[in-house]
């Protein structure tokens, strides 16, 4: 068998198709940001009268540099570039007006002159100010506006990931609450006065397995109930035994055992009266609940 060598050139070619995936992205204004940042590091006046606004300058650039090393849209980086050049220039402005309130401390060799000099350079200092208060709303508004966006970037992936939970649940007739969207298992889906599931239950168990496989972010709360026939000591223990053999068939379609909580309610918190064969029977259930997103779910 022939064995090829890699020459140097060809090395060097693959090293720089390699390198292309992770090249930053860049724009004119990063560029042009990044140039007003070096030009205010060689004013002394900066270092000397203005650390921390130039301090708070380098953060805004380091934000808007990393933007463009994650390779996150031209938008983003602009907006974040436009924040540090704003900052940049806040940071010149401050190191001017400062250094011209020294000038004027230091200056005494004439009065009138003195006087002359304080008058302009208060009129000056009244530019600034406005000029500052100007860049710090420009600013302000810059970023609000980057804050609502990534609001209602974050509330359409929540919206999109509860429909598509909303999809996978359809055929389980799954209802949305306040504490998340809690699946019903009647009492059709257990032996009768007994805890092991029927055929059709484990077909839901597998069903909702699936679900939370294809959601790793939820958890889930079993929460077993009985109708009112029988003592309150049985009921209980019926109802803890549901929501265990439950909890049992989840695990071993690989559900994680730390993601599952479980509550037994016994013949407590009906959802018919317990006057008649049918409404007993809607008692006898085991509600599932699936958290909405990461928050584990609040118990009745």
């Amino acid at each position: 068998m022939k064995k090829y060598l890699l020459t140097p050139t060809l090395l060097a070619v693959a090293a720089l198709i390699s390198a292309c995936g992770s090249v930053p992205k860049n724009t004119s204004l990063l560029d042009q940001t990044r140039s007003d940042y070096v030009q205010a590091q060689n004013n002394p006046d900066v270092a000397k009268y203005a650390p921390l606004e130039m301090q708070q300058a380098g953060t805004a650039l380091a934000q808007a540099n990393a933007a463009a090393d994650d390779r996150t849209s031209l938008e983003k980086i602009d907006n974040l570039a436009y924040i540090a050049k704003q900052k940049i220039a806040l940071t010149q402005e401050v190191a001017k007006k400062k250094s011209a309130e020294a000038d004027i401390a230091s200056s005494a060799k004439e009065r009138d002159q003195m006087r002359l000099d304080q008058r302009t350079n208060e009129a000056n200092i009244a530019n600034l100010n406005a000029e500052k208060a100007r860049v710090s709303a420009a600013v302000a508004q810059s970023e609000a506006a980057l804050a609502q966006r990534q609001t209602q970037e974050a509330l359409a992936r929540t919206a999109q990931l509860e429909a598509q939970l909303a999809a996978q649940l359809a055929d389980m007739a799954a209802k949305k609450t306040e504490r998340g969207m809690v699946i019903t298992m009647g009492d059709v889906l257990f032996g009768t006065d007994q805890a092991h599931l029927s055929a059709d239950g484990v077909r839901t168990a597998q069903k909702l397995a699936t679900v939370l496989q294809q959601n790793p972010q939820r958890s889930v709360l079993i929460e077993g109930f009985t109708d009112s026939t029988g003592s309150d000591a049985y009921n209980m223990a019926l109802s803890q035994r549901r929501a265990t053999t439950v909890r049992g068939a989840l695990t071993d379609l690989g559900v994680a055992a730390d993601r599952i909580d479980m509550q037994a309610y016994g013949e407590t918190h009906p959802v018919a009266a317990n006057d008649s064969a049918s409404n007993r029977q809607l008692n006898r259930r085991v509600e599932i609940v699936l958290s909405n997103g990461s928050d584990r779910v609040i118990a009745r």
